[in-house]
């Protein structure tokens, strides 16, 4: 026979819970010994640890009351209610532990897995971290509005990178940011960009560059949240215009067929 002190202590509970049960009307309180003691056999252990279990799972102290006094068929089917509750309980808190991981990943929180490799390839090659935040907020939109179509672009955009001039032209982008809007050096390099841009779309056919299927006032929102912010980049855009190239999210060859990228 136990004690109360030592029924809580082998049950996992405080004597405080003992007692709280009694009152309660969970547990039955044993009448004392001829010592003014309260013993408890191993019913009350077992009943006990019963409560103690439902406790813990969230059932309600009243509900506990009814489970106890169900029948063993109802009590089994009430357990397995109970387990399914948990089982979806600890799915959604796996959920929300994998979304609060998130939150230390910057970039991952927004975009595709795709767009988040790309934007690493970007940090590797050594493109100033302004350009990649204009890159990842015109990601956001995109894979927003066409996120069937996020691995495609990707794909394209890896290619291009590939090329050691497309990527020294987001190299040189970086350091534009620096540069006035009458910096000599922008036109410098908006006529290397439109030869580049020009050079592809003759070798290799216009639908070589990538048709992102952008509508055109949606790519100006988007050109425009990207560059206006940035006079130096805007500068970039016209003058890139004036050589034959117009639009950057949906660029397009002035005078003649669309081409994106």
């Amino acid at each position: 026979m136990l004690t109360i002190g030592e029924l809580a202590s082998y049950a996992g509970v405080t004597v405080r819970a003992v007692r709280h049960y009694h009152a309660k009307g969970l547990l039955p309180e044993p009448e004392r010994d001829p010592l003014g003691y309260r013993r408890y056999g191993g019913d009350a252990v077992i009943e006990l640890i019963r409560i103690r279990t439902l406790a813990d799972a969230g059932v309600p102290l009243a509900r506990v009351r009814e489970l106890l006094r169900a029948g063993e068929a109802e009590f089994a089917a009430a357990v397995a209610d109970i387990d399914r509750r948990l089982r979806a309980e600890i799915r959604e808190r796996e959920r929300n532990r994998e979304r609060i991981a998130r939150l230390a990943a910057g970039d991952d929180l927004a975009l595709p897995p795709e767009v988040v490799e790309l934007l690493h390839r970007l940090r590797e090659l050594g493109v100033d971290e302004r350009i990649i935040r204009v890159e990842r907020d015109g990601w956001i939109p995109l894979a927003a509005r066409s996120p069937e179509r996020v691995p495609e672009w990707t794909a394209r955009k890896r290619e291009q990178l590939a090329d050691p001039r497309f990527a020294g032209f987001y190299l040189t982008l970086g350091q534009a940011l620096d540069w006035t809007v009458d910096d000599p050096r922008l036109a410098g390099l908006a006529d290397e960009l439109a030869a580049y841009l020009t050079r592809m779309a003759d070798e290799q056919g216009e639908d070589s560059m990538g048709d992102t299927g952008v509508e055109p006032r949606f790519a100006e929102l988007m050109d425009a949240l990207a560059f206006d912010t940035a006079p130096p980049a805007r500068r970039l855009i016209e003058l890139l215009e004036e050589r034959g190239w117009t639009g950057w999210t949906r660029l397009e060859r002035v005078g003649r067929g669309r081409v994106s990228g």
